[in-house]
C-alpha cells in the first residue's frame, strides 16, 4: 500500500516537472525525453525517469508524438487513497502522497474543468527569459528533493504503525525489496538501506547524514 501511494507521489512529482518543461520552458517532446534521458544517469536513476524519456519520445502511427493525444485524465484503483486515508487514521503527515492522490481525483473532473476553463481566468501566460538551462537544473533538483520528502513520509507512516500494531519492521529490508522489479525501483532506494544501516532506529530520513546534505543543496532550487 504504501509502495503504491509513494508510486501516485513520484508520478505526481514527473508530472509537475513535465509542466515546468513544457509550459514555463517551452521545451519540445523530444527535448524534454532528451532531458529526463540525462536525468536518469544522475539521483534520480529510475524506472519511472526511464520509461518517462521512452513516453517523451514515443510516436503515433502518423509519425506524430502520442502523448499530447492522450486525454489528461488519470484513473485510480483506490491504493494511493488507502495509503493517505491511512495516514489520516495514524495522525501521519503524508501530504505529498495525499496531493497526489487529490491531483488524479481533480483530472478525472474532465467536464467540470472545461467549463470552468471558459469562464474563470487563469494567469497570463508569460515567456521565461531567463537561463533556460540553469532552471532545468533546477527542476532537476527540485524533483529530487520532493522524491526524498515523499519517501520520508512513506517511511514515517510505516513507523507509526509499526508502533500502532507491535510490528519490528526491516525499514532498510523493505527498501531493497523495492528495487526488485517494482515499478519505484531505483538507486536512490539503495541510499534508503544505508541510511537505516546506519541507524535502524532513525526517526526521518531527513535527520539522516546523507539526506540531510542531499536536501541542503537542493533547498535554493527548490525554492525557486
Amino acid at each position: 500500500m504504501v509502495h503504491n501511494g509513494i508510486e501516485y507521489g513520484d508520478m505526481q512529482l514527473i508530472c509537475e516537472a513535465y509542466h515546468l518543461m513544457k509550459d514555463i520552458l517551452g521545451m519540445e517532446q523530444d527535448d524534454m525525453a532528451k532531458a529526463f534521458e540525462i536525468w536518469n544517469k544522475t539521483e534520480l536513476d529510475s524506472f519511472l525517469i526511464e520509461i518517462t524519456a521512452h513516453i517523451l519520445k514515443f510516436r503515433d502511427t502518423d509519425g506524430k508524438h502520442l502523448l499530447p493525444k492522450i486525454q489528461d485524465t488519470a484513473g485510480q484503483k483506490g491504493t494511493g487513497k488507502w495509503t493517505a486515508v491511512s495516514a489520516l487514521e495514524f495522525g501521519v503527515p503524508v501530504t505529498l502522497i495525499g496531493e497526489a492522490v487529490f491531483a488524479r481525483c481533480l483530472s478525472s473532473l474532465k467536464s467540470e474543468r472545461m467549463d470552468a476553463s471558459k469562464q474563470l481566468n487563469g494567469p497570463k501566460k508569460t515567456t521565461f527569459n531567463g537561463d533556460k538551462k540553469a532552471f532545468l537544473e533546477d527542476i532537476r533538483k527540485a524533483l529530487y528533493a520532493s522524491k526524498i520528502i515523499s519517501y520520508a513520509q512513506g517511511f514515517i507512516l510505516f513507523r507509526q504503525a509499526a508502533e500502532e500494531f507491535g510490528w519490528n519492521l526491516n525499514y532498510g529490508g523493505i527498501a531493497m525489496m523495492w528495487r526488485g522489479g517494482c515499478i519505484i525501483r531505483s538507486v536512490f532506494l539503495g541510499k534508503i538501506k544505508e541510511a537505516f544501516d546506519r541507524n535502524p532506529n532513525l526517526q526521518n530520513l531527513l535527520l539522516d547524514s546523507f539526506f540531510k546534505t542531499e536536501i541542503e543543496n537542493c533547498q535554493e532550487s527548490w525554492r525557486k
